[in-house]
């Protein structure tokens, strides 16, 4: 029987969820404004590297305030690792200025309004609003998003946005950064960038490789 695109959407969700039943933000985070900052380092740089870096980084400057007062050299010396650490410590510290001067020190819980703070895209909005205040408005795109859904056709797209705008058609809104986190998740362990384990693929039935396409 050959699947719509949609019907494949369902059940590589299904299959994922099965097959990562803990899957979750990877970034370690206590506040609203920790995880912003943390999705910023991610920019180019492994989850894994970034939780090794921002202990460190919030025992210094543990909120929005102390981020937009701190020493941009200081800053940059303690995120140097997560690399293009002059652009993330400029974009941090601005995103906290602008959070102190206009949101009260709170990050906002709208789309608008994190994309007016320096360095955040509809990713890092979506990330905070899914995972620091449980709203769900859209698809987060990484990297792995981005190559998992071309591979198993849920796009053709290749910019963030409009493969975001495909990806929301095909679940119900609830589901958005559920098949975010799975495909991430799926993207580190089976389909990697240069090497993607077919073999062992538990979702390679549900591939174009393997399947019809309408």
């Amino acid at each position: 029987m050959e699947l719509t695109t949609q019907k494949r959407a369902e059940e590589i969700l299904v299959q994922l969820k099965q097959l990562y039943p803990g899957a979750t933000c990877s970034l370690d985070y206590q506040t609203p404004v920790q995880l912003l900052v943390a999705t910023i380092l991610s920019a180019q740089c492994t989850d894994e590297r970034v939780n090794k870096v921002t202990p460190p980084l919030f025992n210094r400057f543990p909120d929005a305030q102390s981020l937009a007062e701190a020493e941009i050299t200081e800053l940059e010396s303690l995120i140097r690792s997560t690399g293009f650490y002059h652009n993330k410590a400029k974009n941090i510290q601005g995103a906290c200025r602008k959070i102190v001067s206009e949101f009260n020190g709170q990050v906002p819980q709208g789309m608008e309004e994190l994309l007016l703070l320096p360095g955040v895209a509809r990713k890092t909005g979506n990330v905070v609003l899914a995972h620091a205040f449980g709203i769900i408005v859209g698809v987060t795109v990484d990297t792995h998003v981005k190559r998992l859904s071309q591979r198993l056709g849920l796009t053709k797209q290749t910019s963030p946005v409009p493969i975001e705008r495909d990806l929301m058609k095909l679940l119900p809104q609830p589901e958005w950064e559920n098949l975010s986190i799975h495909l991430i998740y799926h993207g580190r362990a089976v389909c990697k960038a240069r090497k993607p384990d077919c073999l062992s693929c538990q979702i390679a039935d549900l591939c174009p490789k393997n399947l019809r396409i309408s």
